[in-house]
């Protein structure tokens, strides 16, 4: 046989061979719907943290309860559009953040709210000024960081590029640069979430035909670069970074058409896998998951058209497990110690005792009730959860680009938050002042 004729029967039968997707395993749909359901739940508890990204996840699933949908869309816009009379009788309110206020972006577009109203200006002008500062600051003094985050700042970008508004081409420059010049990193390592949400800002930036050819080829260069080490960051387990980090990692493979790669379908029996075991218990992380299961990313909220919805989904779907954490009745020691380097003292080592099942949080607040003089912590509220900002009166500060570190002992970085983090009897935790 011709060798060119053997050539040409080797690339007929290599592409005649199955190829695996990034696509949902059958059997999993009652697990894929009890993460829907949870998610619906948490909408509707008055206590849980409001939280967007929850309502852009119920908006991008099959199934949908479109009235409690609604009801949870109006609290949101009862937050971050109050009107002027509730403004004036509750006095002058924070405003969002440039994360926050992208997300909420995002979940009007989920909805498909009229942005041309005078509120759906205001509030595109809003994000618009927050990236300027954001841009501003990653200027000053040549620093090359962001007020808050390159997350939030990809966010925000994502955001009105979802919404098909043009975009400063500096801000979009610097989020180039920053790419271009590994910026995306925490502690010194790749932050897998970050480069994700970059790469998904970048892809809708592509796909929008409103910049300049010039500007278009180096966002096209800089999808590529993303979703190359998006792949390369990928474990011998199937995740990418960690578990906690993959569903934003997925979501950009589906984005960028490489569902056909194999690390997406490896990549998505690693979440399936989590899930089933009860590993997502964090509702950011839950909702950057549901898309996923259902085949989406954030860049298809652009174009949703919120007709002929499917209104099947009920808050009694009977599924295993819950986030409701029940303590057990036996006792366990966790050993609590507290780092400021450069000094070679300990500030605080000592025994905590508390029920099995505890949060690293429930240890915290029992060593505090153990000895306030000796010990002592403060937390803020964000959306991934309480997040630790000072101990024994040290406060992490984003100028100094310092915070408090979670380490299970000697030096293992915790991949969850305070409040979702459960130590195991007779573990070491250490509270570590860390440069990031």
């Amino acid at each position: 046989m011709e060798p060119r004729m053997l050539q040409l029967l080797l690339v007929l039968h290599v592409l005649a061979l199955p190829v695996q997707l990034c696509e949902i395993p059958r059997g999993n749909s009652a697990l894929i719907k009890c993460l829907n359901t949870e998610l619906l739940r948490l909408s509707q508890d008055l206590t849980e943290e409001l939280n967007p990204s929850v309502y852009v996840a119920l908006r991008l699933s099959a199934d949908h309860s479109l009235e409690k949908e609604a009801q949870y869309l109006q609290r949101l816009k009862n937050v971050f559009q109050p009107s002027a009379s509730s403004s004036v009788a509750g006095g002058q309110q924070k405003q969002p953040n440039t994360g926050r206020l992208a997300l909420y972006l995002l979940a009007l577009r989920a909805a498909c709210q009229d942005m041309e109203t005078l509120m759906g200006r205001q509030l595109v002008t809003r994000l618009k000024y927050h990236l300027h500062k954001e841009k501003e600051q990653i200027a000053f003094k040549g620093n090359g960081r962001p007020i808050t985050s390159y997350y939030q700042y990809s966010l925000g970008v994502l955001a009105l590029c979802v919404h098909g508004k043009k975009i400063d081409t500096h801000v979009i420059q610097k989020l180039l640069n920053a790419e271009k010049h590994n910026k995306f990193t925490h502690g010194g390592k790749l932050s897998v979430d970050t480069k994700a949400m970059a790469g998904l800002a970048f892809a809708c930036l592509e796909q929008a035909n409103l910049y300049e050819p010039r500007l278009v080829a180096a966002i096209s260069l800089a999808v590529q670069r993303v979703t190359d080490r998006i792949l390369q960051a990928q474990t011998t387990k199937g995740t990418f970074g960690n578990i906690f980090s993959s569903p934003l990692a997925v979501q950009l493979l589906i984005a960028t058409g490489m569902s056909k790669k194999p690390e997406c379908p490896k990549g998505m029996d690693a979440l399936l896998g989590s899930l089933e075991q009860g590993h997502f218990q964090n509702p950011m992380i839950m909702s950057q998951l549901l898309p996923v299961l259902d085949g989406k990313s954030y860049l298809d909220i652009a174009t949703m058209e919120c007709r002929a919805e499917q209104d099947t989904l009920e808050l009694d779907t009977k599924c295993p497990g819950s986030r409701t954490v029940i303590l057990g009745t036996k006792m366990i020691t966790v050993q609590l110690a507290v780092e400021h380097p450069p000094s070679p003292e300990t500030l605080y080592n000592h025994s905590i005792q508390v029920p099995s099942g505890s949060s690293l949080q429930d240890v915290l607040r029992t060593a505090v009730e153990q000895g306030p003089e000796q010990f002592t912590y403060e937390t803020q509220n964000t959306l991934h959860g309480p997040l630790l900002t000072a101990v024994m009166g040290v406060k992490a500060s984003n100028g100094e680009r310092r915070y408090w570190q979670l380490l299970q002992a000697p030096a293992t970085s915790l991949q969850k938050g305070i409040s979702d983090y459960q130590p195991q009897d007779g573990e070491s935790i250490i509270l570590k002042f860390s440069p990031w």
